[in-house]
């Protein structure tokens, strides 16, 4: 008799380089498909300093919940330090899938992390990139250049990635952004089983 199974929840795990409209995408496929979370960072960053909605921490309160245990996966960048709240492992238990605004550089961590990971791969040419910096105002001429540089970073081996291009509307890539989901169905494991676990893990 064959066991009854429950999907796994997917992490996705949205990365792309600055610029290239992670933010909006992610409302865009949270609001085409409401059965999905939208994960709120950890971020040492005011506020009121524009950008995605996140929860604010000082370096030390950041510092106290990573020894807490509190984040599933943390790193620094850009001279901050951000959080994925462990509840997202929850989530993909629940079957569930989850939005996650990763770094390309932590997506090893990741990998580690979320055994139902799905890599989000968000690209757009460097005109693009350079005009959407520039319009949100918040680096110099010299971070400009110094992101765009970094844009092409190559992504860890071993991922299932979806590769998405926003050069154009915004509309057009979350729709494309959803059908590509849609077709990338989550693993499934016996109903009642623990998380899954990496292909040899014990």
């Amino acid at each position: 008799m064959t066991a009854l199974t429950q999907p796994v929840g997917r992490v996705i795990a949205v990365v792309g380089p600055s610029g290239v409209g992670k933010d909006s995408v992610m409302a865009g496929i949270r609001a085409a498909r409401p059965g999905t979370v939208l994960a709120r960072r950890v971020i040492t960053r005011a506020p009121d300093s524009g950008g995605e909605d996140h929860r604010p921490a000082t370096v030390a309160e950041f510092e106290a919940m990573v020894r807490a245990g509190a984040f599933a996966a943390h790193w620094g960048a850009h001279g901050l330090f951000y959080g994925v709240p462990i509840e997202v492992k929850d989530h993909a238990a629940d079957g569930v899938d989850c939005l996650v605004n990763f770094s390309r550089a932590a997506l090893t961590q990741a990998q580690a992390a979320f055994p139902s990971l799905l890599a989000l791969n968000i690209t757009a040419s460097p005109e693009v990139l350079a005009r959407r910096l520039a319009a949100r105002g918040r680096e110099s001429a010299e971070d400009i250049a110094r992101r765009l540089a970094e844009a092409d970073k190559p992504l860890p081996s071993g991922l299932k990635v979806v590769h998405l291009c926003n050069d154009g509307p915004l509309a057009r890539t979350v729709a494309r952004a959803v059908a590509a989901l849609d077709r990338t169905p989550p693993d499934a494991r016996p109903r009642g089983a623990g998380a899954a676990q990496p292909e040899g893990a014990a």
